[in-house]
């Protein structure tokens, strides 16, 4: 079975949250339903974007790519990728597949959780995550869903300096195989 969720956050309200993520959902099903078309950024080409099977350095790169010539595209700065970013998706997308909980508080902890343990001391900070398997894993597939929805597209074209990419592969709520994403954004206090 080939599947897709998304999810995005920033410091809201619980309700806005909730409104935010019904929206979201009910993007992602319209998407799905309709049917996608390349973007872009997409058609620009970045090595790696519809290869589910490569490994995932290879496919994080790709979405790095794929941020930074959407953000090229509209006269934005490309964003810088820390390392203390990176690892701070990488192990949010691990807690997500660990705690079997696709949610930005997965196993309990706030989605700055990361943040912090990694050191990365931001004075704003976004979070994007999804996952997708079959057609919907690779990250040119999530990036097209990303920018068609307004909230995860916001993060990703956000007045931010900073993003880290991180992808696990792994069995999500029944579903094996699943890539699961995260992006990390920030911008550090100064």
């Amino acid at each position: 079975m080939k599947r897709v969720r998304l999810g995005y956050s920033r410091p809201v309200s619980w309700s806005l949250r909730i409104l935010i993520a019904t929206a979201a959902l009910a993007a992602a099903a319209l998407i799905l339903f309709v049917g996608t078309h390349a973007g872009a950024a997409v058609r620009a080409g970045c090595a790696g974007q519809n290869d589910a099977g490569a490994p995932a350095a290879v496919q994080e790169r790709a979405m790095l790519c794929l941020v930074n010539r959407a953000r090229e595209g509209r006269g934005l700065e490309p964003l810088a990728a820390p390392a203390s970013l990176a690892r701070a998706a990488a192990r949010k997308s691990a807690d997500i597949l660990r705690c079997d909980e696709f949610s930005h508080e997965a196993c309990g902890r706030e989605f700055t959780y990361w943040f912090e343990r990694v050191g990365y001391r931001g004075c704003r900070e976004g979070e994007n995550i999804a996952y997708g398997s079959g057609g919907y894993a690779p990250p040119g597939s999530i990036f097209q869903m990303w920018m068609r929805s307004s909230g995860h597209r916001e993060n990703i074209l956000g007045p931010y300096d900073d993003v880290g990419i991180g992808l696990q592969i792994g069995e999500l709520e029944g579903n094996g195989g699943a890539h699961v994403w995260t992006q990390e954004f920030g911008t550090p206090c100064r």
